[in-house]
């Protein structure tokens, strides 16, 4: 398994592909203008309390107020509230929190208006960034994440991702850990400290407790709201979230930020140092690596997959629902059990990367096509949880419904990412929009394969000029790659009368197949 990160950086934004044995699995956009990412730290006032929801409206300078809930104070709001009061007025300069006292865990189940007061200054951290008409989700309940450790101040829980399942090694890192944690803060080991020694920890940690000690000097003189600690810019956070050996190349187009991932990356994996390479020809980044293919053929309403099945992907306000479609594929199955079963398996690891892809969150429904007997439900379920297992946004899965519905909640923390997939219809000039031309051949190819696939001979296809020329240009060209494929070679005419979208396939005798 080969994992490429391609970045390509302009002016206004960075965009990150991460690919998988050179397919798209995940596309991240980073923008100038925001100044909300999930893990930036604010000093900010309480707007009011509303006893109503438990929760509090608070100024952190977006315009709407960020939603603060009661159960997202964390048990040590009172101290914390205390420590930001005194070292904003002065009179406390050592932040180590290691003589600090600390008072009473505020009760679990208590009243927001019993802990907050309006006006009151305090320290709150973007937990979801604002997303269509919602302010930011913000927490007083403070992380700091590195690359194999989260140090979280106020706390003296030391805990082990989950991800790690030696029972063995979790016991040598929480003993480690423990033994380097000072007083006053927390840990959660990240799954990439698994064999760690206590040298890299140590020195993930003391990097950690500067940037904590670092944030505390600003909050003297900060006015309210200000930014206090930002989040490491998207290509460092991203490398320290999902950086392992099994990268084989980093590939980026601006030499500032190739120069600041190669240091990044000689700090946390001196040895794969040289997988990181500055792209520097003619043809752009994401071109040269088929990335802006892979976009506009995966972002629409319509995904197809191998074999002719399709998903149906809608997006409403309460949820996404997501319909597999067996389409007009060839049946080689024994029975309509085994073809669904089929479809139902292409279709689930191509659920598991669009939800990754898109960023989708919320609840997901997925119908997927009825299956009869209830082992085979059972392996399809098992086969999607794997799928998603190395997703990192939160997410639960349910078992399928008597309606054979499987529903999914996956966490979101940041806007859905969007790609405009249609264009103008150059044949129209009334706004009618169509699908982009690669989403067009897309569509054809998967009909042509099924109709090689029943022995049809001297097969030609009739479409627009422009069509047949993007089909036929070039070497090798998307006809000559078909003919590799299926050892038949297929007749292209150009129909200068055919609309844009418009095509038609027909038999050796001239008779259009249906």
């Amino acid at each position: 398994m080969d994992k490429e990160l391609i970045i390509r950086s302009d002016s206004e934004a960075v965009d990150f592909a991460l690919l998988k044995d050179g397919k798209l699995i995940e596309l991240h956009k980073e923008e100038d203008g925001n100044k909300f990412a999930v893990g930036d730290v604010f000093i900010a006032k309480i707007r009011k309390a509303v006893p109503g929801l438990n929760a509090a409206f608070v100024n952190v300078g977006y315009e709407k107020d960020a939603f603060l809930h009661y159960h997202d104070l964390g048990p040590k709001i009172s101290s914390l509230l205390k420590f930001t009061k005194r070292v904003s007025t002065g009179k406390l300069n050592d932040f180590s929190l290691k003589d600090y006292p600390f008072d009473k865990e505020i009760d679990k189940d208590g009243k927001i208006a019993d802990v907050l007061k309006s006006n009151q200054s305090m320290l709150v951290q973007i937990v979801k960034e604002p997303i269509s008409t919602k302010g930011p989700r913000i927490s007083s309940e403070l992380s700091i994440a590195g690359r194999y450790i989260v140090l979280v101040p106020f706390s003296d829980r030391i805990s082990i991702s989950q991800k790690i399942e030696d029972k063995a090694e979790k016991e040598r890192l929480k003993l480690l850990v423990r033994s380097i944690t000072p007083k006053g803060f927390g840990v959660i080991v990240r799954t990439v400290a698994e064999g760690k020694k206590v040298a890299e920890l140590d020195k993930d940690l003391q990097n950690l407790l500067g940037r904590w000690t670092a944030m505390c000097k600003k909050l003297n003189k900060a006015s309210h709201p200000t930014k206090v600690l930002g989040e490491l810019n998207k290509a460092s956070s991203m490398l320290r979230d999902i950086f392992n050996d099994t990268f084989t190349s980093i590939v980026v187009d601006d030499e500032a930020l190739y120069i600041q991932i190669k240091d990044y990356v000689q700090e946390i994996a001196p040895k794969k140092e040289s997988i990181v390479k500055l792209h520097q020809s003619n043809v752009p980044i994401f071109e040269k690596y088929g990335v802006e293919r892979q976009i506009k053929t995966a972002f629409g309403k319509t995904v197809s997959m191998a074999k002719g099945a399709y998903l149906v992907i809608e997006h409403t306000e309460a949820l996404h629902v997501i319909d597999v479609n067996s389409g007009n594929r060839s049946n080689k199955s024994n029975s309509q059990e085994d073809t669904a079963m089929e479809v139902n398996m292409i279709s689930a690891a191509e659920i598991a990367r669009q939800l990754r892809l898109r960023d989708m969150g919320g609840i997901i429904v997925v119908d997927f096509i009825d299956l009869n007997k209830a082992e085979n439900r059972k392996k399809l379920y098992n086969f999607l949880r794997d799928e998603m297992k190395d997703d990192r946004a939160k997410h639960k899965i349910l078992p399928p419904s008597k309606f054979g519905l499987i529903q999914i909640t996956r966490q979101r923390v940041r806007p859905e990412m969007n790609i405009k997939t249609r264009e103008e219809n150059p044949n129209g000039n009334n706004g009618e929009e169509v699908e982009a031309p690669i989403v067009l051949i897309q569509k054809i190819t998967h009909e042509l394969e099924q109709l090689l696939k029943k022995d049809y001979k001297g097969i030609t296809l009739n479409t627009h000029p422009f069509i047949a020329a993007f089909l036929t240009k070039g070497f090798p060209s998307i006809r000559s790659k078909w003919f590799f494929e299926h050892k038949k070679w297929v007749k292209i005419l150009p129909r200068d009368a055919y609309t844009y979208l418009e095509y038609h396939f027909s038999d050796k005798n001239g008779e259009e197949i249906k």
